[in-house]
């Protein structure tokens, strides 16, 4: 620690308000609460083999790390103790040491809860260390994967930016209109009820370093401090800290060594200044003109890494590109040191959280690295140590993901919900105007048009996960006293970070029925579904059947051959058909559940079966310049678990009427002999070309992850015959491979002689 003393570390701790590894006991606890457990209590979950939501529950009391005995333990215990570690509830609990045994104290036995209480200690037990168990007999926990609201995780260091304000750059730039984000300024610590200056004697580059990393910017830059030597000698400065000293890979300025000033803080900083820091912005928060950055992101090359299945910017699954294939990372040894080499390759800043077990979804493909141990200062990933990997080292449930600090950028302050009934969701209200000094004008947007992509930034923009669903009317939501509609128009990609940023109408509102039940709402989710093709099975199943017509009637009632089969000479003659079986994962944090519920299926009497969508997969045979020669689609009737993962329950089946999705890490299996799991392609000429299979194409459902719904293959056909192969997620390759794999030389010249 250098000359920063016992005291001084834990002051800063409590100071830049920080949890370091340890979890502290349960929610945070409501003002005027007198309740006081005993002794500070701690909980984690450990063990092998776990996942980060579950694991043998242990608690530190009295000074001690010890287990709770199974005995008597219910589900109710089990909602008490994941709460405390910062989980909204429990999904179930194991006994006989399932998570292997501990070691040390038995704590609790007999443990006896109702399921409300606010600690474990308030339960019925024998009382503390009074057992009659052996480590055989170790409690564990199955933990809801979802966080309980502002909670402080295990192994996080927080400076969202509600908690920001502990440390910040003070921008002394003249004018009132300053930019986001704020790149320059005096590096200040919360202290009292103000703000302190930290003395910039021996303040070096690492220290700025580690100072933009929790800015959100990659990297520091030379500051002129001529500029600010003057602005300072005309100011009142208060020191609180001297003789900061970082290595340059820490997260956060409470991991430096550093020093108090004692006494009079406000006393002279020898022939110093405040610390004053300037950072460099990654391209996403590069302000200036918008098509140099284009051109500047165009000049370099495909990166060799991304992060998907992240709900807001700088956060996800990280996935890298090894022999033009993506592939993920296990999270054996990750820690915050290499996930901090990613955020910043990425250009954001440091990681906030370094995450393992998939909690970002499980991705799909080679799993390219184990055991990554960065120092923190390399300039890429592939610079680390690594360990390749075999088959039996790693699962994708053990998928690293990342959060990284990002730059202030208030734009959720710009957007705010009303009458929904949870802060989850409601009908959207928007800020124009605001700038000058003027006070901002809330309105509210139009719901023509609007979809699953718009609420996707929406509810990014409010912090709030993904979207459920992108209401376009909101009648049933009780009104605020905002009635004005002030946007119209808006169209998003899905990957902006502001409605702003979407394409609209601009300041000339264009909206059919502007009566506030027309008003566009979100309902938000923490988490989300994420659904993909078993590419393989396409391709092992694929072959050609000629059907008679007397055995389609159903299938062309039900739209599932191409146009020139109502020219046919029915019932005599037949259609050659492409059939595969289709299987449908859900690798995604939550069920996937069909926008329609159940009580707006159709029954569908050539059938004999209810619909629940109208379309839900497109079939298409393209040529090599992307022209459709064929089409078909999955006229689904139904979604359900054919079969899961181990140790995966399943939940939805069709039968009687039944409730309908998918569970996570289970799959729908459409076998290629159902009607319909094919495309018509009596019309389609010997040649070559592409089989492209969308599923969700109309993205009617939410999903943690768009890009990866597109499943390709190379299709040889000649006129008898039909070979698949190369199937692959559409974004499994590199940019140069999809290339070789679009212009494959069989492709070249379409038709067959």
């Amino acid at each position: 620690m250098g000359s920063c003393s016992t005291w001084a570390w834990q002051e800063l701790l409590v100071l830049l308000s920080s949890v370091w590894l340890w979890v502290g006991s349960g929610q945070p606890t409501p003002p005027g609460s007198t309740h006081t457990p005993g002794p500070q209590l701690k909980f984690r979950l450990a063990g092998y083999p776990r996942k980060h939501n579950e694991g043998r529950i242990e608690v530190f009391y009295n000074d001690e790390w010890g287990t709770i005995c199974d005995d008597d333990f219910t589900l109710a215990n089990a909602h008490v103790l994941c709460r405390h570690l910062g989980f909204v509830a429990a999904t179930g609990w194991a006994h006989s040491a399932k998570y292997g045994k501990g070691i040390g104290r038995i704590w609790l036995d007999n443990v006896n809860c109702a399921g409300g209480e606010k600690s474990i200690g308030d339960c019925k037990h024998r009382g503390w260390g009074n057992s009659d168990c052996s480590h055989e007999e170790d409690a564990g926990v199955i933990c809801k994967d979802e966080r309980i609201p502002g909670f402080k995780d295990s192994n996080v260091i927080e400076t969202e930016q509600s908690h920001v304000e502990e440390v910040r750059l003070r921008s002394v730039v003249s004018g009132a209109r300053r930019q986001l984000p704020v790149t320059e300024g005096i590096v200040e610590v919360r202290y009292k009820d103000g703000w302190a200056q930290i003395c910039d004697e021996g303040w070096d580059s690492q220290n700025s370093r580690v100072v933009c990393g929790m800015m959100g910017f990659p990297a520091e830059k030379k500051v002129n401090r001529n500029f600010y030597k003057l602005f300072t000698e005309r100011q009142q400065l208060n020191y609180r800290l001297h003789s900061v000293s970082c290595t340059g890979t820490e997260v956060h300025l409470s991991m430096c060594a550093f020093e108090f000033y004692r006494g009079n803080t406000s006393a002279a900083c020898g022939a110093g200044m405040p610390a004053v820091v300037s950072c460099v912005p990654g391209p996403l928060f590069a302000t200036g003109n918008a098509h140099k950055k284009k051109q500047r992101q165009q000049q370099q090359s495909q990166p060799r890494i991304r992060l998907k299945g992240g709900a807001k910017v700088g956060e996800g699954r990280v996935e890298v590109l090894k022999s033009s294939e993506w592939g993920t990372i296990c999270d054996d040894r990750w820690n915050l040191l290499s996930a901090s080499v990613v955020c910043r390759e990425l250009g954001f800043g440091s990681a906030r959280e370094a995450l393992t077990g998939a909690r970002m979804g499980q991705g799909t493909g080679p799993i390219h690295m184990n055991e990554v141990q960065c120092l923190g200062t390399e300039k890429t990933l592939w610079s680390c140590p690594f360990k390749n990997i075999t088959q039996e080292d790693c699962k994708h449930t053990e998928d690293a993901a990342v959060r990284c600090n990002i730059p202030y950028m208030g734009y959720e302050t710009l957007i705010r919900l009303s009458g929904g009934r949870s802060r989850f969701e409601g009908r959207v209200e928007v800020a124009v105007g605001a700038g000058d000094g003027d006070q901002p004008r809330w309105g509210l947007v139009c719901g023509e048009g609007w979809g699953t992509l718009e609420a996707m930034v929406a509810c990014r923009q409010l912090g709030l996960g993904f979207a459920n669903h992108g209401l376009q009317e909101t009648w049933y939501w009780d009104a605020s006293n905002v009635t004005e509609m002030v946007l119209s128009g808006v169209k998003c990609a899905g990957h902006e970070m502001s409605l702003s940023h979407c394409q609209h109408h601009g300041t000339s509102l264009n909206c059919r029925n502007t009566g506030t039940r027309f008003a566009a709402g979100v309902i938000c989710s923490e988490t989300a579904s994420d659904l993909l093709l078993h590419a393989p099975l396409v391709q092992e199943t694929a072959y050609i059947e000629d059907r008679p017509l007397h055995m389609l009637y159903c299938a062309a009632e039900e739209n599932c051959l191409s146009s020139s089969a109502r020219l046919a000479n029915w019932p005599y003659g037949h259609r050659r058909l492409l059939r595969f079986s289709s299987q449908i994962h859900n690798n995604g944090r939550a069920d996937f559940r069909p926008k329609a519920g159940r009580h707006s299926w159709v029954w569908h009497e050539c059938h004999r079966h209810y619909h629940s969508m109208d379309i839900f997969t497109h079939y298409d045979i393209l040529t090599p310049n992307g022209t459709k020669v064929a089409e078909g689609h999955k006229a689904s009737f139904c979604l359900e678990d054919t079969e899961c993962e181990e140790d995966v329950a399943k939940r939805y089946e069709c039968a009687n009427f039944g409730e309908q999705g998918i569970t996570v890490g289970c799959w729908d299996l459409y076998r290629h002999d159902i009607d319909c799991q094919w495309i018509d392609i009596t019309d389609v000429k010997p040649g070559n070309y592409i089989l492209q299979v969308v599923i969700n194409p109309n993205f009617e459902v939410a999903e943690s992850d768009f890009t990866n719904n597109a499943m390709k293959c190379n299709c040889k056909y000649d006129g008898h015959r039909i070979w698949v192969h190369s199937c692959h997620i559409g974004d499994a390759l590199s940019e140069e491979a999809n290339k070789r794999f679009e212009q494959y030389p069989g492709q070249l010249n379409n038709q067959i002689s």
